[in-house]
């Protein structure tokens, strides 16, 4: 059921590994935005049924997950949590790892006129520079095109990028993709 909250705005960063989601995350967070990690409901899953949280044990749980408990399982327990922030008072909401088609259609449902998509899109050859550089769960190469083919394919992450209602490019250094999220901020009026 659906039903409009006064005043409460959410941002959605979605993007392909690499480009840039999580530091755009990171960076909110620092700012004291609180935030709804769909990721960490296939941990706390993982965790619960004895798996290291490694990215061979993750993407097979996570599409195995979503097969046996339902496409919207993860999106629905990210609703529950957006709902509780917004009964203790939360007005200003960040979801980290939207992925699916299934979720963008459960969220618009769940919070209409409140959620807002942004896409964090960067060239193929540069996110995946970036994988192999990352400190937690580096990628290589080779792993890195696999992952995005696989998040194409099995997890309907292609549909979120293209319907997002506004793109960031990440092509720069981080003060770039700093001031591009704060100018997105500006314009959803996000501040306030």
């Amino acid at each position: 059921m659906s039903h409009q909250h006064e005043d409460v705005k959410i941002i959605a960063f979605v993007g392909l590994p690499g480009a840039g989601k999580s530091e755009a995350v990171d960076y909110l967070s620092a700012k004291g935005y609180p935030k709804v990690y769909f990721g960490g409901i296939v941990l706390d899953a993982m965790t619960e049924a004895g798996l290291e949280h490694t990215q061979e044990n993750e993407q097979p749980f996570r599409e195995e997950l979503r097969e046996k408990e339902g496409k919207d399982f993860v999106v629905n327990r990210i609703v529950e949590q957006i709902r509780h922030l917004i009964d203790a008072g939360q007005k200003r909401i960040i979801a980290d790892g939207l992925y699916t088609w299934t979720e963008y259609k459960v969220l618009k449902h769940a919070f209409p006129g409140e959620l807002t998509v942004v896409a964090i899109v960067a060239p193929r050859k540069l996110r995946h520079h970036r994988l192999t550089l990352r400190p937690i769960r580096p990628l290589t190469i080779e792993e890195a095109n696999a992952r995005d083919w696989a998040e194409i394919e099995n997890l309907e992450k292609g549909g979120p990028i293209a319907i997002a209602d506004h793109y960031i490019h990440n092509d720069k250094d981080l003060d770039n993709l700093h001031k591009q999220i704060d100018d997105e901020l500006a314009f959803l009026h996000f501040n306030e």
